[in-house]
Formats: C-alpha cells, sequence, structure tokens
C-alpha cells in the first residue's frame, strides 16, 4: 500500500490527512503543535509532533521511505522550503507542496518539489468556471488531457434521443454514462438518495431533465458544448 506523510495540520493539510485516510491510505500525520496531533491521532496510522526543518527528527521516523509527502504548512513558506529540501535530500520519492503565491511557487519547484498547489489560485479558477459554466456539475482530468465532465443537460436535450444531439459529430464529445438520482425510503424509514447509472447508454436512450450526463472530451469541447446557446 502506498504510505503517504502529511506536514502541517492546518485547514488544508488535515483535510488532506483525513480524505487519504478515509480513502484507506496509510497516512503519517506531522505537526509541531501537540494538540493538532492529539486530534487527528485515533484517524490515522501515526500521529507525530516533530519540527520538520530538522533533518534529525526527520530521520527518526525514516521519512526517506514514504512514497509521497504533502508539505502544507500554510504561510511557513521558508519552513515549506527547507522542508522540501531535507525531503528530497532524504530520498522521498515525491513532493507536493503548497505554496502561498507564485515566487514561492517557483522556489518550491527550484528546491526539488515535484508538484506545487496553489490552492487559493485553483479555488478562484473552480469557481469563475462555475460561474461562467453552472451547467458542469463536476470535472475530472484525464491522462489522455481530455476531461471527464457531469453535465446537467441543456433544456434543448430534453426528452430527445442520443443519436439526434449528434454530441460526437457536433462538439467532439462522448457520452459514456447516464446518471440519475433516485429518493427511496429505507429500512429505518428515512430518505435516502440512490443513484442510478446507466453505464451503456444507447444511441435511443432519451433525455430527462433529472438526469446528469457523463462525458469524456477536451475543455475546449465541453465548453463549447454548455456555453453554446
Amino acid at each position: 500500500m502506498k504510505q503517504f506523510a502529511v506536514i502541517g495540520l492546518g485547514s488544508f493539510g488535515r483535510k488532506v490527512a483525513l480524505t487519504l485516510s478515509k480513502k484507506g491510505a496509510e497516512v503519517i500525520a506531522i505537526d509541531k503543535d501537540k494538540e493538532k496531533i492529539e486530534d487527528i491521532k485515533d484517524r490515522v496510522v501515526t500521529a507525530v509532533s516533530l519540527n520538520s526543518t530538522s533533518i534529525d527528527e526527520l530521520k527518526s521516523i525514516a521519512i526517506g521511505d514514504v512514497d509521497t509527502v504533502v508539505v502544507a504548512l500554510g504561510e511557513q513558506q521558508e519552513a515549506a522550503i527547507l522542508t522540501t529540501v531535507l525531503l528530497k535530500k532524504l530520498g522521498v520519492n515525491e513532493v507536493i507542496a503548497r505554496a502561498m503565491n507564485d515566487l514561492y511557487a517557483q522556489i518550491l519547484k527550484m528546491v526539488g518539489a515535484d508538484k506545487v498547489v496553489l490552492i487559493e489560485e485553483q479555488m478562484g479558477e473552480q469557481l469563475a468556471k462555475a460561474l461562467v459554466a453552472p451547467q458542469i456539475v463536476e470535472n475530472i482530468p484525464l491522462a489522455s488531457g481530455h476531461l471527464l465532465a457531469e453535465i446537467k443537460p441543456k433544456r434543448e436535450f430534453i426528452g430527445k434521443k442520443l443519436k439526434a444531439l449528434h454530441l460526437r459529430s457536433i462538439y467532439g464529445v462522448n457520452v459514456v454514462a447516464i446518471q440519475k438520482k433516485l429518493e427511496e425510503i429505507n429500512d429505518e424509514g428515512e430518505v435516502v438518495t440512490r443513484i442510478k447509472v446507466n453505464d451503456l447508454p444507447g444511441p435511443d436512450d432519451k433525455i430527462s431533465e433529472d438526469e446528469t450526463l457523463l462525458i469524456v472530451g477536451s475543455e475546449e469541447e465541453i465548453d463549447r458544448l454548455v456555453k453554446e446557446e
């Protein structure tokens, strides 16, 4: 199993550590603040209080054996830079560091960070995209350079068969699945939502208003599809 370490348990680092742990990953949570360690220790494999700018303290937990380390030191950018240098010196295969701005992002890359995350910039980009294309529920980058996007059907799609929409020939996108949310009452009498997935949509399948389409295409093709009137 791949092993992760998260250094810095502010709101971002804590969220990363807990999400990785929930996904079944082996996580080492690291922070100088003992209260933060105490708060998370029962929800990750290991939680350690140490100074990540000390090579001896990093060696003490065999950090070099960890597959990926996320450096999430927030505004402590000088500490993030030194920590990144030490992690690479100790042989960590992949270091992902959070940067507060473009300048620190460039420096982190120069000292060895394999990937730099500009949180505020990325959140701003996501917000802007959501504002200009509210039909896109979610999108996931694929290794091919394309996106897998979940979109709400346009008004003119409702009631039509897939073959009548000509999405491939007109927009260059492919529909890979159709999802529909169904509300049901469970054994406890609670209303729960179940997602029904048609993962082999055919040309004669009709689109209804309460469905979403999972499509694959380039960002430009998907943008053109959702924005074109």
